[in-house]
């Protein structure tokens, strides 16, 4: 799961902001693919005056907080399209309104987490692929854990 917070000053988003960014931080991760049912995202208002940078009051900061479980990222090169590439999104609802905004990522791991009670499935597995057509959790088989591209012959190399 990637669960956002968004932090930012009351009244920064209206309802449609929230719901437009919302789609849009879903869509990313969509595109991974991951079932969308994995993004939760939380608007959390800061009134004025409770918001400090480096000391001082700051009433037009916005900080998003990401905690990512589902997936990590490999390497620096990814790491950084990935952190641009949530920059870009967030980008009109922040940069484009005059706000200073911060993204960080923490990725915890992956055998920490479960959903209604079901542990995730493993990354390209037949039910992971379930879960992303049916956009739920629910219960699979130790069948369904497998890949949905394994290979177990050595030396074939026709997958058709």
């Amino acid at each position: 799961m990637p669960l956002w917070k968004v932090y930012h000053p009351t009244g920064a988003f209206s309802t449609e902001d929230k719901q437009e960014l919302a789609e849009r931080i879903t869509g990313i991760y969509a595109g991974v693919p991951i079932p969308k049912f994995y993004v939760v995202i939380l608007f959390e208002e800061i009134d004025k005056g409770n918001c400090f940078v480096g000391g001082k009051p700051h009433n037009k900061f916005v900080r998003f907080k990401v905690d990512q479980i589902a997936r990590t990222i490999p390497g620096a090169i990814l790491r950084e399209w990935w952190i641009r590439t949530l920059d870009a999104v967030v980008a009109p609802y922040v940069k484009e309104r005059g706000y200073d905004w911060e993204i960080s990522i923490d990725e915890t791991p992956f055998d920490l987490w479960s959903l209604q009670g079901e542990l995730p499935p493993p990354f390209e597995s037949v039910a992971e692929k379930r879960w992303v057509a049916e956009n739920q959790a629910s219960p699979y088989t130790l069948q369904e854990k497998l890949p949905v591209n394994l290979m177990l012959t050595p030396g074939v190399t026709d997958r058709s």
